[in-house]
């Protein structure tokens, strides 16, 4: 193993306030997962990253600001997803049991990632989830 492959690789893209933002920062990863060779579950990672953003979008980014994603590739093939946002407000975690229409992308996101969560940022919040390598196999 080279020096360069035992560091996690990082990309990150800022989008602005806009409905669009979240077709571009599925774009921007379907690109970044493309260049790095990841191919496994890349259709959940895609979804997740689509509810993450529209979770900032719809809860987290003021008038006039913006989010960021952060795609970071560890050596040991773990995959990390993190979006950046800067407004204030909590994050509820939905309930399965209810049949509200509003609310579900944080579930989907438990349901298809193998961790996430939530840390604190001045202003605002990180909403991230983790895939791990199929059982037995590394990344490059």
């Amino acid at each position: 193993m080279n020096a360069q492959s035992q560091h996690p690789h990082t990309r990150e893209a800022f989008y602005c306030r806009d409905r669009r933002s979240v077709r571009l920062a599925r774009e921007f990863t379907g690109e970044t997962l493309t260049e790095w060779g990841v191919t496994e579950r890349g259709d959940d990672v895609l979804l997740c990253v689509s509810e993450l953003a529209t979770n900032a979008l719809l809860h987290g980014v003021p008038p006039g600001r913006g989010f960021l994603v952060r795609l970071t590739l560890y050596p040991d093939g773990v995959l990390r997803v993190a979006v950046h946002d800067s407004g204030s407000g909590e994050v509820r975690i939905p309930d399965s049991s209810t049949d509200s229409e509003h609310g579900r992308g944080l579930f989907l996101v438990s349901a298809l990632a193998d961790k996430w969560g939530v840390e604190e940022r001045h202003p605002g919040k990180i909403l991230w989830c983790e895939f791990g390598p199929p059982p037995g196999r590394r990344r490059p």
